[in-house]
Parts: C-alpha cells; structure tokens; sequence
C-alpha cells in the first residue's frame, strides 16, 4: 500500500487544509479521527473521501482498501488533534441538510445553537441533545464550527448519529420553525418563566444563547417562550452546557 513520505504530496496537503474552518467550508469536508468513529461512519454510510492510516500500524482489514493510504509518522501527527491517536483519520463529507426538508423529516424537539463559542461546550449540547431525545441541531452563524476536530470529539460519534444543520440564517430559520409547528422556546434572564413550572412541549425548538450575552434580540423578540432556570445562593449563571442539558431533560416533560 501507498506511504505517503513528502509534506509535498497533493492528498496530503489537501487533507491538512482541513484543519482550518475556510477549507472545512469551501469542500464540505472534515477530519475524523479514532476506530470508532470511523466505523459509526461507515455504519451510517456516510461518503469517505480517503482514510490516512499511521505508518507502522496496519488496518484490521475493515477499512476499504481504496480509500486507504498511510502517512509516515510525522506527518500523520500534524493531522492528528489527539495526544494518544489510534492511527487513523479519515476525510469525511459533511451530511447535507436543506432547511425546509430538515425541518419537516427531523422529529422531535430541535436544538438551536445561538452563537455558541466554547467548542467543548457545543459537542457536549450535540452530545446531551441525542442523549435527550431531541431529533436535530442548528448551528446558527457565529456558532462554533461544529466539525472542528475539538467539537466532534466532545460530541463523543453524536454529531454523525445526530441530524445538524449548519448553513441557515436566523431570518430563514424563524419562519421555517414557524411552518412546522414548533414553539420557539429561548432562555432569558428578562421576563423568563421558571423552567420547572412551565411545560416546554415536545414539539419545540430550544434555544441556547452565547456564552455571555445570551440569545439574539431578533430570536428573543420572534420567542413563543422564555424561561429561565432559577438558582440558589449567590450563582448567577451555568455552563452553557449545563444549563442546555437541565433545558432539553425539561423538553416534553410534565
């Protein structure tokens, strides 16, 4: 099999471009690294554009031999976002979902991600938001790119498993939540009902705001309902993820 030796080789080159959000955008393309998400990959059939194997560390034979090419260690390491790799990494294409069949096929409560900075904390809401029962997630502009390498590995396989649309406005994105029926549920500090003594239906679209300035004025202004999750002591505010996972458990329930 193919060893790829040169920092000069073109698949090698075009694979390390991936690892800035321009190129992830411009290709439709991301890295995936580790066995198993590789295999949930495959499982789920999504499109494999190549898999780069770590020289000296052969595949079990389950990775399709026509994709697959090995990198010297050195440079498998510059595509490598972990400490202890496995010693694959594969370029995947992203899913592609149009808004008003995303939000017609997705079941389930949706979960919008308003401007979400922190990567750890976006994989850890696309990850809650599966375990949770919600159908899909949006990543509105401003939002973290939810297919960096530090966000799939907090998303622990959930953001392959999870429908995710990422190229929506919010001014496009109102009205489709509109038409399918879901209340759009924001979190908010004015004028927000306690969490636990309101019902947010199953049938709703949860919004999670930025980190320190919360939800949009337009997504506030556009709310069916605000809640909010009441505190003790001198605590003013959670994680981001925290206060998502207590949001979405809430989703659907009396």
């Amino acid at each position: 099999m193919k060893v790829i030796a040169s920092r000069e080789n073109r698949i090698f080159k075009q694979a390390l471009k991936l690892l800035r959000k321009k190129s992830r955008d411009e290709t439709g393309q991301f890295l995936l690294e580790g066995t198993k998400p590789l295999r949930d990959a495959l499982e789920m059939g999504l499109m494999i554009e190549k898999v780069f194997a770590c020289s000296g560390k052969e595949p079990d034979g389950w990775i399709p031999e026509d994709k697959c090419v090995f990198l010297e260690e050195k440079l498998f390491r510059e595509l490598s976002d972990t400490v202890h790799s496995q010693g694959i990494i594969a370029v995947v294409h992203k899913p592609v979902y149009e808004g008003e069949t995303f939000m017609n096929e997705v079941q389930g409560p949706l979960l919008i991600l308003d401007r979400i900075q922190d990567p750890g904390n976006a994989g850890t809401m696309v990850r809650t938001a599966e375990a949770a029962g919600f159908g899909g997630v949006v990543a509105l502009p401003g939002t973290v790119d939810l297919y960096a390498p530090k966000t799939i590995r907090s998303a622990a396989g959930s953001l392959l498993r999870m429908p995710v649309m990422t190229d929506i406005s919010r001014e496009k994105l109102i009205p489709l939540i509109r038409e399918s029926g879901r209340m759009l549920v924001v979190t908010s500090p004015e004028n927000g009902k306690d969490c636990f003594e309101v019902q947010i239906p199953e049938k709703s679209a949860l919004v999670i705001g930025n980190e320190g300035s919360g939800v949009s004025e337009e997504l506030l202004a556009a709310s069916d309902l605000r809640v909010i999750i009441p505190m003790a002591g001198r605590i003013e505010s959670l994680n981001a993820a925290v206060a998502a996972g207590i949001l979405m458990y809430r989703t659907g329930r009396e």
